[in-house]
């Protein structure tokens, strides 16, 4: 008896039993993640091209104009209904739950996409960006659970878990773009006795496959997460009145942003993307109390963060119609479907990642700030659309090669990841203790923001009037420089509004 000791007095041994001596449960989730991100990159990179395609080739024959806002109210509320999502799973129903439950009603929207009907479209888009919602920031919170505050692991785990998003996002595009759109895929549609011209629903369909196995995936393995995601105990009470006001703030502020939308006289609305966080920079970086002065800094890094999505995530519109009408989609002789190009970015990404986190770890101490990476993550955007600007000149003569694309989505690689990965690391730290959820809420919105401007953007693109084009793109070089010069200049001051945090 003397020999043994009691389970509580036994120090209890990290989980190092998974890949590269990670927790066990990593493998689950990263696996459930790169195949939740097949589905959804492998949709929108179908979903512009899909709406604007004429009917005859089986496309919905939208203007680039409604396809744009469509898109970007889609994704707007894959991240918006992230906040929400995050709530009821603290409260309610547990991170591994919403996983789950978020996976199925994601499926089911891939599934209905695979429907050509124009009420299934729709459906199919709400049903994904619910289940996204309640689907990724809790996957994301999961693999934070299976680490300890002080275990050195945690950076490289959720490195491995931002790598299996990029598989998946690298795939995704390569396997629905050839469904969707290779003649040979059609002719072995025909083969089969079956319409062609409905290729797309095979691609959409394919995006429900991959969920499908990840969903297969979670639940094989759901014994590595049996210690995590939990619901909350069963006598607590549950905040159904707070849950009520997230989804009624929620609400209000999507129809406000539709009412920008829908009606002239409120385009007026969009301009609040901007100037609310300029008012509450202001206003908290004013006050002096120190935590006060954090949320000033919090929201510089926000209104930074939807100036970058708003240009980086046309990628799925404006930089795939450019793809798909005025670039040859041909290398070394071989044609490719124009939905591969949403693939480059994810390539970059794993290309680029180990040098940036062996340049910031040569680096040290002399690393660029927070609030100076975020303006380096600036300037490479701006640097990647006035690349765009001589390409769209170019179209005047024929298609050009697709190269450009290929330049486009290096340089916003480069910005990406001088921004992408340090934002929400940093606002957690800035967060005063009794608002780090808050603060989190401000952060999706930000992203979410970004990519109804980016949908916005999109809607004036045009494929006929290179001149009309370039303009376009360089009036966005000319705001994303301005917003990078006023960073830039800045940076001192948030610095001292950051106070001891780095």
């Amino acid at each position: 008896m003397s020999s043994t000791s009691t389970p509580s007095s036994a120090p209890v041994a990290p989980d190092a039993s998974g890949i590269f001596g990670q927790p066990r449960g990593l493998t689950n989730l990263f696996l459930t993640e790169l195949w939740e991100r097949f589905g959804y990159y492998g949709m929108r990179a179908l979903l512009v091209l899909f709406m604007v395609a004429p009917a005859m080739r089986g496309g919905l024959e939208f203007s680039t104009k409604t396809a744009g806002l469509i898109y970007g109210t889609y994704t707007m509320s894959v991240y918006m209904l992230s906040i929400p999502g995050g709530f009821i799973a603290d409260n309610f129903l547990g991170a591994r739950a919403a996983v789950f439950w978020g996976g199925i009603i994601i499926a089911c929207g891939y599934f209905t996409l695979a429907i050509h009907s124009m009420t299934a479209f729709y459906t199919g888009l709400v049903l994904v960006a619910c289940g996204t919602g309640l689907l990724k920031p809790n996957i994301s919170s999961m693999v934070g659970s299976l680490y300890s505050r002080e275990d050195p692991r945690r950076d490289a785990g959720f490195s491995i878990f931002y790598m299996g998003i990029n598989m998946g996002a690298f795939l995704a595009p390569l396997i629905t773009g050839w469904l969707a759109q290779s003649d040979a895929f059609k002719e072995i549609l025909k083969g089969w006795g079956l319409d062609p011209t409905h290729s797309w629903h095979w691609g959409f369909g394919a995006a429900g496959v991959g969920m499908t196995i990840g969903l297969i995936v979670f639940l094989f393995m759901k014994h590595r997460l049996a210690h995590v995601g939990h619901a909350p105990a069963t006598d607590v009470p549950r905040p159904w009145g707070k849950l009520l006001g997230v989804l009624v703030g929620a609400g209000v502020l999507f129809a406000l942003v539709r009412l920008s939308d829908t009606n002239p006289a409120f385009h007026w609305i969009s301009y609040g993307y901007v100037v609310v966080p300029i008012l509450a920079i202001l206003w908290f970086g004013t006050r002096n109390d120190p935590s006060m002065k954090r949320m000033a800094a919090i929201f510089v890094f926000a209104l930074a963060a939807i100036i970058f999505w708003a240009i980086f995530e046309q990628a799925g519109s404006t930089i795939q119609l450019f793809g798909d009408q005025l670039t040859r989609t041909e290398i070394f002789g071989y044609k490719f479907p124009s939905a591969w190009f949403q693939s480059v970015n994810s390539l970059w990404v794993i290309s680029l990642s180990p040098v940036f986190a062996w340049l910031w770890v040569k680096l040290g101490d002399r690393a660029p700030s927070s609030p100076m990476k975020f303006t380096i993550g600036l300037f490479f955007l701006a640097l990647s659309f006035m690349l765009m600007v001589p390409a769209a000149k170019l179209t005047a003569s024929g298609l050009v090669s697709p190269f450009w694309i290929v330049g486009v989505f290096f340089l916003q690689t480069l910005g990406e990841l001088c921004l992408s990965p340090v934002g929400l690391s940093t606002l957690t730290k800035l967060a005063p203790a009794n608002l780090v959820g808050l603060v989190m809420g401000i952060w999706f919105l930000a992203a979410s923001l970004g990519n109804k401007l980016a949908g916005v953007l999109a809607g004036e693109f045009t494929a006929t009037d290179a001149p009309a084009l370039a303009a376009f793109f360089q009036k966005q070089v000319i705001w994303v420089a301005v917003a990078t010069v006023a960073l830039f200049l800045i940076v001192p001051w948030v610095k001292k509004l950051m106070g001891e945090v780095k």
